[in-house]
C-alpha cells in the first residue's frame, strides 16, 4: 500500500509538472517564440484595445483638434531654456497652425529652435505664427509673412509620418507596414504590453500600452540618422489623461531625444472637430492677420 501511494504521488506530480510545462508558453507568450501570424494577431488585438480606450470611433474619426497650453524647451545639455504659450490647430494628417506667444526677448532663441527658422522678429516679445500645409509652410512675425525654409518643411513632413495620431488613425493598414507583439514589461512603473510596427521606410514604432487601462503611456520612434547613420530614438511619455469631447487626451506629454530631455507640453484645453475656417491653413490667413498683402523678402 505504501508503494502504491508513492507511485500514485509520483504519477500526480508528473501530470502537474507536464500540465505546467504545457501551460507556461501560452501564458507567458514570449514574442520570440510566437509564430509571425500569432504575433501579428496579438499585436492587432492590443492596438484595437488601445484605440477603443482612446475613444473608439470618437478617436479615429476626429479630423481636427485645437489645443492650448505651455511648451517647455530644453537645451542640448538638458538644461531648461524657458516656456512659451501656444495654440495648436491641427487638421489631420498634414495641416498644422501653431501660434506662439512670448513676453520676453530672451525667448526668441526658443522660438527659433521650435520653428526651425533663424532671424524671427521678436525683439520685444510678441507673437509668432507658423502654418504648415502639406509641402508648403509660412511664418508670420513682426516683419510680415515669409516662406518656411526647405529644411523646416522637411522636418515637418517627417514629423507627420512619425505622428502617433496619424499612425493609429490612418497608417495601420498601409502597404509595407509590419506589426508584431513586443512582449510584457514594466514602463514608467506600470505593467505594459509592447507593440512594434515598422513601416516601408524602416521607421520603427514601439508602443507601450498599459495592461489595466489599455491607454498609451509611452511611444518610441526609432530611425536612422541620415548624417551619422546611427540610430536615433525619440521617446514620448503620456500622462494625466482626461476625456476631452470624444477623445481621452494626455494633458502632459514629455519628449526625449536619444535619452535627453527635449520638450514638455502642458495642455490646458483641447477641443476636437471645432470646425475651422476654410482658409485657416492657407498663406492668405497669415496675410490677413499681419495686414493685407503683408510679406517680406524670402
Amino acid at each position: 500500500m505504501w508503494l502504491n501511494r508513492i507511485n500514485s504521488f509520483t504519477h500526480l506530480a508528473a501530470v502537474v509538472l507536464l500540465g505546467g510545462a504545457l501551460a507556461a508558453p501560452v501564458s507567458a507568450q514570449r514574442p520570440d517564440t510566437m509564430l509571425p501570424e500569432d504575433s501579428a494577431a496579438k499585436a492587432k488585438q492590443i492596438l484595437q484595445e488601445l484605440i477603443h480606450a482612446l475613444g473608439g470611433p470618437g478617436y479615429t474619426q476626429v479630423r481636427e483638434s485645437q489645443c492650448q497650453g505651455q511648451r517647455a524647451q530644453f537645451g542640448h545639455n538638458g538644461e531648461p531654456l524657458g516656456y512659451v504659450a501656444f495654440t495648436e490647430d491641427r487638421q489631420y494628417p498634414d495641416k498644422l497652425r501653431v501660434e506662439y506667444s512670448a513676453k520676453s526677448h530672451n525667448l526668441k532663441s526658443i522660438l527659433n529652435t521650435v520653428i526651425g527658422v533663424d532671424g524671427l522678429d521678436l525683439s520685444h516679445g510678441g507673437v509668432i505664427v507658423a502654418v504648415y500645409n502639406g509641402d508648403h509652410g509660412w511664418a508670420l512675425d513682426r516683419g510680415g509673412v515669409s516662406d518656411l525654409p526647405a529644411d523646416a518643411m522637411a522636418d515637418f513632413q517627417e514629423q507627420v509620418k512619425r505622428n502617433i495620431g496619424n499612425l493609429l488613425r490612418f497608417r495601420l493598414n498601409e502597404n509595407g507596414m509590419t506589426i508584431r507583439y513586443g512582449g510584457n514589461d514594466t514602463a514608467d512603473r506600470r505593467e505594459v504590453e509592447w507593440v512594434e510596427l515598422t513601416d516601408s521606410e524602416d521607421r520603427t514604432f514601439r508602443l507601450a500600452v498599459e495592461r489595466s487601462t489599455h491607454l498609451l503611456i509611452r511611444s518610441v520612434v526609432i530611425t536612422e540618422n541620415q548624417e551619422t547613420h546611427e540610430r536615433d530614438e525619440d521617446v514620448s511619455i503620456y500622462t494625466k489623461y482626461q476625456l476631452k469631447d470624444s477623445v481621452w487626451t494626455p494633458l502632459t506629454v514629455t519628449r526625449e531625444h536619444n535619452d535627453r530631455m527635449a520638450t514638455q507640453f502642458f495642455y490646458d484645453t483641447c477641443k476636437y472637430d471645432p470646425g475651422f475656417p476654410s482658409d485657416l491653413f492657407d498663406k492668405s490667413s497669415l496675410q490677413k492677420r499681419g495686414g493685407d498683402g503683408a510679406a517680406k523678402k524670402k
